[in-house]
């Protein structure tokens, strides 16, 4: 019986860990002027949110749009509930922040910049990040 325990607890992990997989944001890579840039395409994003980052990723001047520092790793969290742009406008709990020595510290500083704003909802999510190649 407790073997059967053991399984049934096991199977609920496996199943547990393969929807949270299921749920994760794909992602998307561009490269451009000696930058990687990724795009992660939350559920939440609208059409017009996901379409404005991906010109951000293939495009240098809409990049240095929304990251105007060259140097350093750089990532840009949204609020899930109040979203990325509104009314053409990039929303306040959109942050970016750029020049950082690492990809973990831009995006830590973005995350906690962005969760520091946000009116309501679900915490801050990643949607954009930029590496040096």
């Amino acid at each position: 019986m407790l073997n059967c325990w053991k399984t049934l607890a096991a199977a609920a992990a496996l199943l547990s860990a393969a929807t949270a997989s299921a749920q994760q944001a794909n992602s998307e890579q561009y490269r451009m002027d000696g930058l990687e840039v990724t795009v992660v395409s939350h559920a939440f994003l609208t059409d017009e949110e996901l379409m404005t980052l991906r010109l951000v990723g293939q495009n240098r001047d809409a990049l240095s749009l929304f990251v105007p520092e060259g140097d350093g790793y750089a990532a840009l969290a949204v609020a899930p509930a109040e979203g990325f742009v509104r009314a053409g406008e990039p929303v306040p709990s959109a942050i970016a922040m750029a020049g950082l020595p690492d990809i973990d510290s831009a995006r830590s500083s973005a995350l906690e910049a962005c969760n520091s704003v946000r009116q309501s909802g679900a915490e801050c999510q990643i949607v954009l990040e930029i590496a040096p190649e």
